[in-house]
């Protein structure tokens, strides 16, 4: 559990490992940058460009009115697919994002689209969790730029130890002769793998503009390059947020921005236990089909894009030992696949997850302050689309989702409560 002060602090020092990462590795960000038109804002990201055609500077200067029903806080992942599904139900929604979207965590996550395993415990957030492949089904066919790449996953190592019964209903264990059939160029020789062929991945940066260009188009407003600077509050409810350009008054404020979301809770009072959990995220140039499918090994998770970008979520976060842990990826990369010697390492990301102390997600009313509203997650990729689509059915219909009742907010505060009670301690006032 860790102070407001400490969370703050872990986030500036995984930034200065991001900018030693970028020193390690020089982008080509000059050479890209030429083929950029002029008059528009975008940025380097894992998989590309950004691609939203926004012109430089703040990106929107409508300001919110009165009437606005749902502000969100955060353009990642979660916080555009609440403004999209909150929008398509015919709320006035105001999205606020102090860079650009996906700029954070999203654009440096592995992106790995997946269910519940058989073999995950079954715990508070799992009703959630079963929902997570047709949501994102859901969503390819209903918005225009949301594209998932359904490869399928081969999993092996400690996870494939299991026996027939331990594997679920889209799981199946299968022999070496499959296992070379799935992935030819896999140079390991394996007795047996888990293969889950709904698994898929997705690109986080396109499939956040999607789905904002998507909420804009049903009559969202999306104002980028503006910070939120804390919740304006009234008689102890939350009845908007002030920014660097004002104040937006809302009936209910979304707080979907990762790590920064304990930071705007802990100025009214509310201590959320999240911790900021930096990834190591890899690139590597290779040729186009070299892997086929998602693979999960004792060593990391791999996959790779259709334009042949392979990406790693493996090695060490620690920034003295990144440069390191790259290589050592590569080489085992070359080892593991056959026609990968001319592999190259592009560049490495370190991404700040936000992760709740129990490692569930946190989704719901902001404990003691009626129209704040908490959409904090791990796995925020994989639940994006069910979870956009609850928190929207929520605030907009005030209903209490039967989905949800595990990740609420107000759990930290009842175990403290139990804590205090347990050792006779004072409440404290």
């Amino acid at each position: 559990h860790h102070s407001t002060r400490e969370l703050a602090d872990e986030v500036a020092e995984v930034a200065v490992a991001r900018r030693s990462a970028r020193r390690l590795w020089p982008s080509r960000t000059a050479e890209w940058s030429a083929a950029i038109p002029a008059g528009v804002t975008r940025r380097r990201l894992p998989y590309g460009w950004s691609t939203l055609p926004f012109p430089s500077g703040t990106l929107s200067r409508v300001r919110g009115s009165p009437g606005t029903d749902v502000v969100v806080v955060g353009a990642g992942i979660v916080g555009a697919s609440v403004a999209y599904h909150a929008a398509c139900a015919g709320a006035a929604v105001l999205l606020i994002d102090r860079s650009l979207p996906a700029s954070g965590v999203t654009g440096d996550s592995f992106a790995w689209v997946r269910g519940p395993s058989a073999r995950a415990a079954i715990d508070r957030s799992t009703p959630l969790r079963r929902t997570a492949l047709e949501d994102w089904a859901r969503l390819e066919r209903d918005v225009p730029g949301v594209r998932v790449r359904w490869s399928g996953s081969l999993a092996w190592g400690e996870e494939a130890r299991s026996h027939d019964d331990m594997l679920g209903a889209d799981e199946r264990l299968v022999d070496a002769d499959e296992i070379r059939r799935l992935e030819p160029n896999l140079r390991a020789v394996l007795r047996e793998a888990i293969w889950r062929p709904r698994d898929g991945a997705v690109d986080p940066v396109a499939v956040t503009e999607a789905l904002i260009d998507a909420a804009r188009r049903h009559g969202a407003q999306v104002r980028l390059g503006e910070s939120v600077r804390g919740l304006r509050m009234q008689d102890g409810a939350v009845v908007g947020v002030d920014t660097s350009m004002g104040t937006f008054a809302s009936r209910t404020v979304v707080l979907a921005a990762g790590v920064e979301v304990p930071i705007l809770c802990a100025a009214v009072g509310v201590d959320l236990p999240i911790a900021a959990s930096p990834a190591v995220l890899m690139r590597f140039d290779a040729s186009p089909g070299l892997l086929r499918r998602l693979l999960h090994c004792p060593w990391g998770d791999f996959r790779q894009t259709k334009d042949g970008m392979l990406l790693a979520a493996a090695g060490t976060a620690n920034k003295d030992d990144l440069q390191r842990s790259a290589h050592a990826t590569l080489q085992r990369l070359k080892d593991m696949l056959s026609g990968a010697n001319d592999i190259q390492l592009s560049d490495v990301r370190i991404g700040v997850r936000p992760m709740p102390i129990d490692g569930l997600p946190i989704i719901g009313s902001l404990p003691g302050h009626p129209g704040g509203y908490i959409a904090v997650m791990h796995s925020a990729v994989t639940l994006a689309p069910a979870a956009g689509r609850l928190v929207a059915d929520e605030v907009i219909d005030a209903l209490d989702l039967e989905e949800l009742q595990g990740v609420r907010p107000n759990r930290f505060a009842t175990a403290a409560e139990t804590a205090r009670a347990s050792s006779n301690e004072p409440p404290v006032s």
